[in-house]
C-alpha cells in the first residue's frame, strides 16, 4: 500500500491542491480555510502531504483589512484539470477523479459508483460552508433582494456538487411544438425510472428506526449515507416559517428544469392536500416572487415519487401550463374578486386568480373540498371505492405581477381490470415512452422520460433507416406500432423509398430528419399522456361534465 501511495502520491497532491484553489475560486471557502480544508481532505485519504502539497494560498501577512479587498484565488492546476474549459462542473469532476481512483486503487473504497459517489460527496463536505454560515449568507443577500439569495443558494447547490453538473448536462432536453403550446421534454440520464406500484408501496412499509426516515427530512444535513442512501455532508437548507410551521427550503439534485428547489416540512409526515396548503404556496411566492411553487397530489399513481414526506417543487421558470390560456370563464359567485376559468390544457385545471391571497384560499379550500366527495359515474369518477378515496387536486401557485394565482388540477387514482395502473394515467400504449406516475412537473408541461429511450431510439431510428423489421428487435418491438403510425406522414422513410438513396451526405441528412421527427412524436405522445390523465376529457361530453362539478362547488 505504501509504494501505491508514493506512486501516485504527486497526482493526487496536485489534485488536492487544485480542489483548494476551486474551493477558493467558488467561493465554497475563504483563504483562512485553505490549509484546514485540504488536511481534512488527506485524512479522508489516510495519507499525509509529504512536500509535494503547497498552501493554495502564499505571500505576506495580512490583516483584516487586506484579507477583505483580496479575495481572488491562485490560477488553477491546468495542467491537472484541462485548460480554457469555462466548465467548472467538469474541471471539479476530473479533479475528483483522481482522488477516488486513488482511494480505489488503495482499498479505501471499492470501485462501485455507490461507493464512490459516498466517498466524493464527503471530500466536497470538507470545502462546503457551515449549515448556519450560509444561511446568514442568504439573509444579507435577501435583504438585498429575494433573486440575489437565491442565485447565491443555486450557486453554491452546484459549487458544492450537490447538484452533479457534470451529470446534469448529459440530460437531453428539448421543445416540442403541440396543439397545447411547445411542451419540455427530458430523457433523464440521472435518476432511474420508478414503479408507480412501487411508490405506492412505500407509503405502507414499515419505516421502523431508519435515520433519516427519508430523503427530504431535515436530518439529512451532514449524513455520511449509505449504500441505500445517498451522503449528504454537502447538502444545505434554508429555513423558512409558512402558515406558522418550520418548513425548509433546498435545490433538486436533478434539476428538472431552472432553480428546481424542493420546499420541505420539518416534520416527517405524509403529502397532505388541505386549507394550509393553499396558505403556505402563497407564503412562499410572497416570499420569492420570482418563482412558481406547486405541490403533488397526496395519492399513489397521482402524485410524485415521494409520498411520505410532505414537501411542494418549486423554481424560476415558465412552464407551457403557464402560458396557457383559460378557454372558458366561470364564476363564484361568493367570491366576486376572483376571476376563475378553466384552463386550456390537455388536463382538468381551475385557475384562479385575484389580488387577495386569503379570499383566493378561502375559494380554493371549497373546491377540492367538493371534490374528495364528487362522483360522475358517467365521467368515471367514483370519490370512493370501498373507503378508498379517489379524489385529490394538483395545486400550483404563481405571481402575475400584483396578481396572485392558482392552478388547481382535479385529479382521480381509480384503478379498473382494464387499467391496473390508473384510469386516469398514461394507458398501456402509451407506457413504452412513459409509464411513470405523472406529478406535479409533468401536469405543468414538462416531460421526464427514463433514459432508456435514449438508447431505443437511437436505435429506432437506426432500424427505420437500415429497412429492418421493427418487430424482429426484442426492445424496439414495443415501439413498433407507435413508430409505424407516424412513419405514414413521411413516406420517403419507406423501406424502398430509403432503398434508393444511396448518397452518403443525402442519407445523413435523412438520419438527422428523423432523429428530429422521432423527437416531435415523443412530444405528441406525451401530450397524450396528459390527456389520458384528463378527469374530464376535452369533448362536448367532457365539457358538460366538468360544468356540472363547477356547479356543485
Amino acid at each position: 500500500m505504501d509504494k501505491q501511495i508514493n506512486g501516485n502520491r504527486e497526482a493526487v497532491e496536485r489534485a488536492v491542491t487544485a480542489l483548494v484553489q476551486y474551493g477558493l475560486r467558488t467561493g465554497l471557502i475563504e483563504r483562512e480555510d485553505a490549509d484546514f480544508a485540504a488536511n481534512s481532505v488527506f485524512a479522508l485519504l489516510r495519507m499525509d502531504p509529504e512536500g509535494g502539497y503547497e498552501s493554495a494560498v502564499s505571500g505576506g501577512p495580512e490583516d483584516f483589512e487586506t484579507m477583505e479587498a483580496d479575495r481572488e484565488a491562485a490560477p488553477a492546476d491546468r495542467d491537472l484539470i484541462g485548460s480554457g474549459t469555462g466548465d467548472p462542473g467538469g474541471e471539479l469532476f476530473r479533479i475528483l477523479q483522481v482522488l477516488l481512483d486513488d482511494a480505489v486503487a488503495r482499498g479505501i473504497i471499492d470501485g462501485g459508483i455507490t461507493s464512490r459517489d459516498l466517498f466524493d460527496t464527503k471530500i466536497m463536505g470538507c470545502l462546503t460552508p457551515r449549515p448556519s454560515e450560509v444561511v446568514v449568507q442568504f439573509l444579507g443577500r435577501y435583504r438585498k433582494s429575494p433573486r440575489e439569495a437565491t442565485d447565491f443558494f443555486y450557486k453554491l447547490s452546484q459549487d458544492s456538487d450537490y447538484i452533479r453538473r457534470y451529470r446534469i448536462v448529459k440530460d437531453k432536453k428539448w421543445i416540442a411544438p403541440t396543439r397545447y403550446g411547445d411542451l419540455d421534454i427530458t430523457i433523464n440520464l440521472s435518476k432511474p425510472e420508478k414503479d408507480p406500484r412501487a411508490i405506492a408501496a412505500a407509503l405502507t412499509k414499515k419505516q421502523g428506526d431508519a435515520y433519516p426516515k427519508c430523503l427530504l427530512c431535515s436530518q439529512n444535513v451532514g449524513y455520511a449515507g449509505r449504500l441505500d442512501h445517498p451522503a449528504r455532508q454537502n447538502i444545505r437548507l434554508i429555513p423558512l416559517k409558512l402558515a406558522e410551521e418550520q418548513w425548509f427550503m433546498q435545490y433538486s439534485p436533478y434539476v428538472y428544469y431552472n432553480e428546481h428547489c424542493i420546499v420541505l416540512s420539518g416534520e416527517h409526515r405524509p403529502m397532505k392536500i388541505e386549507r394550509a396548503t393553499f396558505e403556505r404556496l402563497f407564503q412562499f411566492i410572497q416570499k420569492f416572487p420570482h418563482y412558481t411553487i406547486g405541490s403533488n397530489a397526496d395519492l399513489p399513481i397521482v402524485g410524485g415519487s415521494i409520498l411520505t414526506h410532505e414537501h411542494y417543487q418549486g423554481g424560476c421558470y415558465t412552464f407551457a401550463m403557464a402560458k396557457a390560456p383559460c378557454r372558458e370563464e366561470v364564476s363564484f359567485a361568493q367570491y366576486p374578486d376572483v376571476r376563475a376559468g378553466i384552463v386550456d390544457w390537455p388536463m382538468s385545471v381551475l385557475r384562479l386568480d385575484g389580488r387577495d391571497p386569503a379570499e383566493i384560499v378561502e375559494l380554493a379550500d371549497r373546491i377540492p373540498t367538493a371534490w374528495r366527495g364528487y362522483t360522475d359515474e358517467e365521467a368515471g369518477v367514483l370519490a370512493f371505492s370501498g373507503g378508498e378515496p379517489h379524489n385529490t387536486i394538483t395545486p400550483i401557485a404563481r405571481m402575475r405581477g400584483e396578481e396572485f394565482e392558482l392552478d388547481l388540477v382535479l385529479r382521480n387514482n381509480r384503478t379498473s381490470e382494464e387499467f391496473p395502473l390508473g384510469i386516469f394515467h398514461p394507458h398501456q400504449e402509451l407506457h413504452h415512452i412513459k409509464k411513470e406516475n405523472i406529478g406535479l412537473i409533468e401536469v405543468m408541461g414538462l416531460a421526464v422520460l427514463p433514459a432508456r429511450l435514449l438508447g431505443e431510439m437511437d436505435l429506432l431510428a437506426s432500424m427505420i433507416m437500415d429497412g429492418k423489421d421493427l418487430r424482429a428487435d426484442e426492445v424496439i418491438r414495443a415501439h413498433a406500432d407507435w413508430a409505424e403510425d407516424f412513419l405514414k406522414k413521411y413516406p420517403v422513410y419507406a423501406p424502398q423509398a430509403l432503398a434508393a438513396v444511396t448518397d452518403p451526405s443525402e442519407r445523413a441528412d435523412l438520419r438527422r430528419r428523423l432523429d428530429h421527427i422521432i423527437e416531435e412524436e415523443i412530444g405528441l405522445v406525451f401530450a397524450r399522456v396528459l390527456e389520458h390523465c384528463a378527469v374530464f376529457a376535452d369533448s362536448p361530453a367532457g365539457r358538460a361534465q366538468f360544468d356540472r362539478f363547477i356547479r356543485s362547488v
